[in-house]
């Protein structure tokens, strides 16, 4: 889009967004041996996804969205479809205010912190025991910015502004190959998956007098870099919102697996949300960790942090892991809320057709859902029902409504579609 109308778009609004609508497709997550054909699409690896384009939005409609069970990919936000999709994914959050390291996560802290090697003994406390130290001042005990002992290796942790970089660049790409054995990873598809967003900064309002240096100064999107002796080792891709830290993608380098990159990461994520919070954001209170697919043995290491909650599918509530789980464990598409709308894969393959006209707003509401049409590098802003594109019955009409449905029409109402 040219730069002109990206501009005047994000002039009308601070909540622009094009509307894709249900998308179909191949399911990641599946096991892909058993496929029936040569493409390896069968009806029973089908995934179905509600999605948007964002030109920009504000932080706290984006957390809105998080809470409706929508995430960001780039500039791309999607919904899954859980009753329809082979592999039902429900969004998960860790309650980081009340999150407590087990044996296991603490023995990570200890182990990386071996690893770092001292030349002198430090004053510090042993990792494993977090009785007597916060989880972020045992983490940070072991960077190289909070001690004047001399070390034999310098490991930092900071934040700086989205950016691509030829050194990030080649840490996804050995990533994704090494981890997730994809060999499609060309630096377009970096920038746009883990360097564009549509997050607008904005200040935040600390009511600490002196926040530590360290912590973010703006709502927004950020990279978490891990450097060890310079050589970047980690990249965590973080959404920091006013109620809550998301957690995009982590990715890190193999060769240094001994670490637990990733269990630091979370706990890391976590401690940011605790020093926030202690700064003087009583409001930040969670760590969003994407969502939980409980056929998929990846994702079980999501478990390992409590207290997390799963988001139902229908009524959008959280509810504690441990009471989802017997929910999980018997039904293919599970409700926490109400179990009596579960169902086993075979009962109900739900409704494979893009969503009808049927479900679109009522007439009230629509007077209060606006479009932004451009023309000439002009924006105009008219009611939705009074544009183009809701005068397409075939295609655009049936991708706003099912885009709306996602959001919900209140979410819907603070958007400008276009």
């Amino acid at each position: 889009m040219p730069l002109t109308n990206l501009n005047a778009l994000k002039a009308v609004s601070r909540n622009v967004v094009h509307a894709q609508g249900t998308d179909v497709s191949t399911c990641s997550y599946c096991d892909r041996q058993d496929a029936s054909d040569e493409s390896g699409w069968t009806d029973s690896q089908t995934s179905y996804t509600t999605g948007l384009t964002a030109v920009q939005l504000m932080c706290e409609t984006y957390e809105r969205m998080l809470l409706r069970g929508w995430r960001r990919s780039g500039m791309y936000c999607y919904k899954p479809d859980s009753r329809r999709s082979c592999c039902p994914q429900y969004p998960i959050r860790l309650d980081a205010m009340n999150f407590k390291p087990t044996r296991s996560q603490r023995k990570a802290i200890y182990n990386a912190h071996e690893n770092i090697r001292y030349e002198y003994s430090m004053a510090c406390s042993d990792p494993r025991d977090t009785s007597s130290a916060s989880l972020a001042s045992t983490l940070h005990s072991v960077e190289y910015r909070t001690t004047i002992e001399r070390k034999a290796h310098k490991f930092e942790v900071f934040l700086e502004s989205p950016s691509y970089t030829a050194e990030k660049y080649r840490l996804y790409e050995t990533y994704q190959t090494q981890v997730h054995h994809d060999t499609l990873n060309l630096p377009y598809l970096f920038y746009r998956f883990l360097v564009e967003s549509p997050l607008i900064s904005t200040a935040i309002p600390y009511t600490s007098a002196a926040p530590p240096p360290h912590l973010p100064r703006q709502y927004g999107s950020y990279h978490q870099l891990y450097r060890l002796d310079g050589r970047l080792i980690g990249l965590s891709v973080l959404d920091v919102l006013p109620g809550s830290v998301s957690s995009v993608y982590f990715m890190y380098d193999t060769r240094w697996a001994k670490y637990s990159l990733g269990k630091l990461s979370v706990m890391r994520e976590a401690a940011l949300v605790q020093e926030m919070n202690h700064a003087g954001l009583p409001e930040m209170q969670h760590l969003h960790l994407g969502y939980y697919i409980h056929s998929n043995p990846k994702m079980r290491y999501k478990r390992e942090y409590h207290p997390t909650h799963l988001a139902d599918p229908e009524e959008l509530s959280w509810h504690p892991m441990g009471e989802c789980m017997p929910v999980l464990d018997r039904y293919h598409y599970a409700c926490f809320a109400r179990p009596e709308h579960s169902t086993q894969r075979d009962d109900d393959p739900g409704e494979r057709e893009p969503r009808s006209l049927v479900n679109a707003p009522p007439d009230e509401d629509l007077e209060d859902l606006q479009f932004v049409k451009l023309k000439d590098g002009e924006a105009e802003l008219m009611p939705l029902k009074s544009s183009d594109a809701w005068a397409d019955t075939i295609y655009l009409r049936p991708a706003l409504i099912a885009t709306i449905d996602g959001l919900g029409v209140d979410l819907a109402k603070e958007l400008v579609f276009h």
